[in-house]
């Protein structure tokens, strides 16, 4: 059973930075990761869950308007890892932040994705 583990989330001031990590498991086929669409989602109470950004298997980026240039999402393949450098965390960006899994070559945060892990909590404070 496919997996994915988040973590890094924290509270930091306005300005500050955090990096979120993103660790898949469970899967049997060793290029498997190197085949996956990833996704950062974050969810506010009371907000529908927003796709943040992603990054394909050839490692192209999408990213949401209000965290471009704030925000990088990258890939380790080696370590079935994905990460999310946060800069300058605006008070807005508190929420739970999701990743996500989709298998094939499609990628953007507004598709549908196959595996969820449990979120992690970044709070943004002033």
């Amino acid at each position: 059973q496919v997996q994915l583990v988040a973590s890094g989330g924290g509270s930091v001031q306005a300005g500050g930075s955090l990096t979120l990590s993103c660790v898949v498991s469970g899967y049997s086929s060793e290029d498997y990761f190197d085949n996956l669409c990833m996704g950062w989602f974050r969810q506010v109470p009371g907000k529908e869950r927003e796709g943040v950004a992603s990054i394909g298997t050839h490692y192209s980026t999408t990213y949401i308007e209000s965290v471009k240039g704030r925000f990088t999402v990258s890939r380790d393949n080696g370590k079935s890892t994905v990460y999310l450098q946060m800069n300058s965390l605006k008070l807005e960006d508190t929420g739970l932040y999701f990743c996500a899994s989709r298998y094939g070559f499609a990628c953007s945060p507004n598709i549908g994705y196959n595996y969820w892990g449990r979120g992690t909590q970044v709070t943004v404070s002033s």
